[in-house]
């Protein structure tokens, strides 16, 4: 896939919406560890303070079909009716070109899609929720989804707390200071595997 001699790694983290995961990421990108964030595509619409290109690349339902059709993507899914979120080949070759190890923040879904396409060369880090109570409250104190939202949120997290078997490592996030670290030290020991 790369056009230059460096082939990173991946480093993979999903988890239910509100469980910590990008909380955890963003940590582990101030930590000059080798990793650039693979910024993924969606369908939806930009929430506030949301900027094209670092959040995410913000794509039309249109735009993104016909980059599916297009084998743009490494992997794609609809997350609910007409919202879809991807990976685009183009950003991992971007990484890798930088000489840097990609770090991905998707769903569940996506971060199975993710590990069986990159195998080996990819740690899949599951984080996972104290309980589905905590993970209410949390979306909750978040203020940015309708309670409606929140509630199909919550069904799917409880479908996601099914799929951690797919993933190589589970974090319990309890205390984030301490899924922080125990983050830190198992990317650092994948990377320098």
């Amino acid at each position: 896939m790369s056009s230059n001699n460096f082939i990173g790694k991946c480093v993979i983290f999903s988890a239910p919406s509100g469980a910590g995961k990008t909380t955890i990421v963003r940590h582990l990108l101030g930590l000059n560890l080798g990793l650039e964030f693979s910024v993924s595509a969606t369908s939806r619409s930009p929430r506030n303070g949301e900027k094209d290109g670092e959040a995410y690349y913000f794509l039309s339902v249109g735009d993104f079909k016909n980059k599916i059709s297009s084998g743009d993507f490494v992997e794609w899914e609809e997350v609910y009716s007409e919202q879809f979120y991807g990976t685009l080949k183009s950003e991992i070759e971007r990484i890798w070109q930088l000489g840097k190890h990609v770090v991905f923040d998707v769903d569940v879904v996506g971060g199975k899609n993710l590990k069986s396409i990159f195998k080996e060369q990819a740690l899949a880090v599951f984080v996972q929720p104290p309980s589905i109570k905590a993970l209410e409250e949390r979306l909750r104190t978040r203020g940015t989804e309708s309670e409606a939202s929140i509630m199909k949120r919550l069904d799917k997290a409880a479908l996601e707390l099914t799929f951690e078997s797919y993933f190589d490592v589970i974090i319990i996030n309890d205390d984030l200071d301490d899924a922080k670290a125990e983050a830190a030290e198992v990317v650092t020991e994948f990377l320098n595997s």
